[in-house]
């Protein structure tokens, strides 16, 4: 497969200002160090606890938000140094869909001004075609033409993100960044809207990127997964590989925590002690430390570098001083 998007040591950190004239007090350190690539066609899953950089990530990697350093690539070209105006042609191929649908939809605007939005902003069409444009794609995700007219506040949950989804495909995207597109939805609807995300990329030749808390629902989509803490990949392996032999300490806490359909095995949860540190102020040499049953003395004082542990052709990255035993 051919890499579509290299991201290589992309940090973001966001100052922490106090005081009547804000002076920074320090940094947020909310991506601090990330590498990755994605294949084209794959979805890549990234999983970790609230607040464990995810979306920044997410962002950072769309340049909603401007990198402290680092690069992402896109098809070879560096897009995180480009300008607006350098980067509009490719807002085209990297589209987002944000995870409360009713948030990121202007309640002031029409459903059908909303899909037309794209292609007035990137001069496509007249007025007749881009029309046609938006009632297609209501088809598409499975909305009436009748919604045309009708203002975000008058549909559900579940169709909300369908006019999220609809906005994010609608200039024929290579990309897609996922946000949590399911999480603030009921479970009957979850299904609904991951079996719709997963025959668009069949049908569009979609690559996606992932971000979710849920495991269940990553390991059902994604053929690979990251998994994140405190602003770095802990772990990357393949779907199942992770999830039959985990190897970082927060990787199998995580996987241990899944609700399984037989209670006598709920035995094997590991149950982390203490609370996530602050990224304003991350402890010493593993970010982990300070919850890992495991720690011992060179975890407090040396960063473990991301290797592979994979046998033969798999790849199979961790992050951990002990991850041989």
């Amino acid at each position: 497969m051919k890499i579509m998007l290299k991201v290589e040591n992309l940090k973001k950190h966001f100052p922490v200002r106090k005081g009547i004239l804000r002076t920074s007090r320090g940094n947020v350190y909310a991506v601090d160090g990330v590498s990755l690539s994605v294949d084209r066609g794959e979805t890549l899953g990234i999983v970790g606890e609230s607040g464990c950089g995810k979306t920044t990530l997410g962002r950072t990697i769309l340049n909603l938000y401007k990198p402290s350093s680092g690069s992402v690539s896109f098809e070879g070209n560096v897009i995180s140094s480009m300008t607006p105006k350098e980067l509009h042609p490719y807002r085209r191929n990297l589209q987002m869909i944000f995870q409360d649908p009713f948030d990121s939809l202007n309640p002031r605007h029409t459903v059908g001004y909303i899909l037309e939005e794209p292609f007035i902003i990137h001069g496509l069409g007249n007025k007749h075609e881009r029309t046609e444009s938006v009632i297609n794609l209501l088809n598409i995700v499975g909305l009436q033409r009748d919604s045309l007219e009708r203002f975000p506040h008058e549909f559900s949950g579940g169709q909300r993100q369908r006019i999220g989804i609809a906005r994010a495909i609608a200039l024929n995207p290579k990309m897609i960044v996922c946000d949590e597109p399911v999480s603030a939805l009921d479970v009957s609807i979850q299904s609904q809207i991951l079996n719709l995300l997963m025959d668009l990329q069949n049908n569009l030749k979609l690559t996606y990127i992932f971000i979710s808390h849920d495991l269940t629902v990553v390991r059902h989509v994604s053929d690979r997964v990251a998994v994140m803490y405190l602003g770095r990949i802990v772990e990357t392996a393949g779907a199942d590989e992770i999830y039959r032999a985990p190897i970082h300490p927060y990787t199998k806490a995580l996987i241990s925590a899944i609700p399984e359909p037989v209670p006598a095995i709920s035995d094997k949860r590991i149950i982390l002690k203490g609370n996530v540190p602050s990224p304003v102020n991350p402890p010493a040499g593993c970010y982990f430390h300070p919850r890992c049953p495991a720690a011992r003395d060179i975890c407090r004082e040396e960063y473990p570098e991301l290797k592979n542990y994979g046998k033969g052709d798999t790849e199979h990255l961790a992050s951990c001083h002990f991850a041989e035993g």
